[in-house]
């Protein structure tokens, strides 16, 4: 099965698939060839829960083609939590700013055509 597969499932399943450093456990989302925080070039993958809290997020009112139907919705960065790792993600049904105080509990509950599905907790 390939990575991104393997990516793909995981987030279906609330949890993200990220690399961990064998050397200092600094995790990273995509595939590296060297570890960001100390140069290590081995690996591990490790499954994390895809729970957090909101970051930042854009509201979407003018869609790109093909997503007018989800319209309103936000792209959100979910900061997990037990990790420093962000993910960015859709969340639907989100009009306006007090639909979404930063810092809302949110979690990663599946995965589709729009990417990433995130919804609060």
């Amino acid at each position: 099965m390939s990575s991104t597969q393997q990516f793909i499932d995981a987030a279906k399943s609330g949890k993200i698939l990220s690399r961990k450093c064998k050397n200092c456990g600094h995790h990273h989302l995509a595939t590296v060839y060297f570890c960001q925080n100390c140069g290590n070039r081995e690996f591990e993958d490790e499954f994390l829960d895809g729970q957090g809290s909101i970051a930042t997020y854009t509201i979407i009112t003018v869609p790109p083609a093909g997503f007018d139907k989800y319209t309103p919705y936000a792209w959100v960065v979910l900061k997990l939590d037990n990790s420093e790792l962000r993910v960015s993600g859709f969340m639907a049904g989100i009009a306006k700013p007090a639909d979404l105080p930063m810092g809302t509990k949110a979690k990663i509950v599946g995965f589709d055509d729009r990417g990433i599905i995130i919804e609060k907790e």
